[in-house]
């Protein structure tokens, strides 16, 4: 066995959508849609990028002591995840200044997990297109590969305009309509022939 095939023979995901089959009754991911950020034989790290949580960027700017904008923080914090949920992530536009930790998806996205994006933020000096997120989910060797095996994802390649500029109650079905799919018509029985 080579290398490439030795854990499983899905093609590389990172910046793909997965969105929740109507089977998927996990009630961490049901109706999810989730941005793959890296995807290895080592496994994969997604955010998920459809689930606010009600609590605004605010009270992260205040356990971190700064000072915010108003405006910015009212926007919702998202829950990216059951994994590290005490975890920030900044899934962005890469913008015209790097921060400490950023690591690089594709030409459109960007990936930050360092406090110092967070200061820009609440000066208004972070990315123009960004969402904050606590936590991400994460699949061990093989684990989301046998997820799909099953069913349980829709794998679309990615796009950073559902990401931030689509409300999240429309994402799911924005990113299925990448690929010519209506979620309204899709079952939750899986067919066998």
């Amino acid at each position: 066995m080579n290398d490439k095939t030795a854990s499983h023979d899905f093609p590389c995901l990172a910046n793909h959508f997965l969105v929740a089959m109507p089977g998927l009754h996990d009630p961490n991911f049901s109706h999810s849609v989730i941005y793959v950020c890296d995807h290895s034989k080592d496994g994969a790290m997604g955010l998920v990028i459809n689930s606010p949580l009600e609590i605004p960027l605010s009270q992260i700017f205040e356990q971190f002591e700064l000072s915010y904008s108003p405006r910015v923080g009212t926007e919702p914090l998202m829950s990216g995840g059951p994994v590290q949920i005490d975890r920030g992530f900044v899934l962005h536009r890469p913008g015209q200044r790097e921060w400490e930790a950023t690591l690089p998806i594709s030409s459109d996205i960007s990936l930050t997990s360092s406090r110092d994006i967070i200061s820009d933020i609440a000066e208004e000096q972070g990315p123009s297109d960004m969402m904050v997120t606590l936590g991400y989910a994460g699949w061990g060797p093989g684990q989301l590969e046998g997820e799909l095996a099953n069913n349980a994802w829709l794998t679309v390649p990615a796009d950073a305009n559902i990401i931030f500029n689509v409300p999240c109650e429309q994402r799911a079905h924005a990113a299925a309509a990448i690929i010519g799919i209506d979620l309204n018509l899709l079952s939750s029985n899986a067919g066998h022939a």
